[in-house]
């Protein structure tokens, strides 16, 4: 396998910790091409995904886009005069797969005229999409398996986070056709050793087919 992309539901759904736990249970590589809130985060998720995964340096894809202000994509691009080319962004060649965070959900603008699910498309990976576990995750999980599938891209899995809700988890599985890689618990502090302990409750079977 190439790779996955990992998508959300929403801004700040658990993508982080998801591919940090995906990339332990892949022994994969890790890369967030477009990067906003920089002022927030200075080494950016790919500074929080090496520290909890063990990554080495070599293990990290350079962001080709990194924006200082917390805003979408195109957005925070604007605030510096600058302009996201979505041509620059092409799949790394790598010995080892690749997990490509997105940033914020699917349809997130990146440029006037892009989204999120365009570079989704132009990368050619399967999806897996991180939600809530909890009330309305529901709807907003629905709802993005929906843009998904007609877009023609292939979702290989949801993550869910947060307390396990069996009701929720059976309502995704059933109405939106979806592989429920795993359950992940909110908890803190986040350590490497609790990310070590998601990445062994994944079903990764799914992202192979």
């Amino acid at each position: 396998m190439k790779g996955i992309f990992v998508t959300g539901t929403d801004t700040d759904v658990g993508k982080t910790v998801a591919s940090a736990a995906l990339v332990r249970a892949l022994g994969a590589d890790y890369w967030k091409p477009v990067q906003s809130g920089t002022d927030d985060l200075p080494k950016g998720d790919a500074g929080t995904v090496a520290a909890l995964a063990g990554l080495t340096p070599d293990r990290i894809v350079p962001t080709v886009f990194s924006y200082r202000a917390p805003l979408s994509p195109d957005q925070a691009a604007a605030e510096e005069g600058a302009t996201l080319d979505l041509a620059a962004l092409t799949l790394p060649r790598r010995e080892r797969p690749v997990v490509v965070e997105g940033a914020g959900g699917l349809l997130v603008p990146l440029t006037e005229r892009a989204t999120m699910a365009d570079l989704m498309a132009q990368l050619g990976l399967p999806v897996v999409v991180v939600a809530r576990s909890g009330l309305g995750t529901i709807n907003h999980t629905l709802l993005t398996l929906e843009a998904l599938a007609r877009r023609d891209l292939r979702c290989a899995g949801v993550v869910l986070m947060g307390p396990p809700n069996p009701r929720n988890r059976a309502a995704i599985e059933r109405y939106g056709g979806a592989v429920i890689l795993g359950e992940l618990p909110r908890v803190e502090p986040l350590t490497p050793d609790a990310v070590a302990e998601f990445s062994r409750l994944l079903t990764l079977e799914p992202l192979t087919r």
